[in-house]
């Protein structure tokens, strides 16, 4: 499967977009955990 040089671009331009919505999502839980630890000990 041969990609042009633009097609390789796009795919790569995806993941990155792809790896940054996870990581924001992975964060967005991070802290929600940390609030409920927070919140139960009040």
């Amino acid at each position: 499967m041969n990609l042009t040089p633009d097609e390789q671009a796009e795919i790569r331009r995806r993941q990155k977009s792809r790896s940054i919505v996870m990581a924001v999502v992975l964060g967005a839980l991070v802290v929600l955990f940390y609030a409920i630890s927070i919140a139960k000990m009040l």
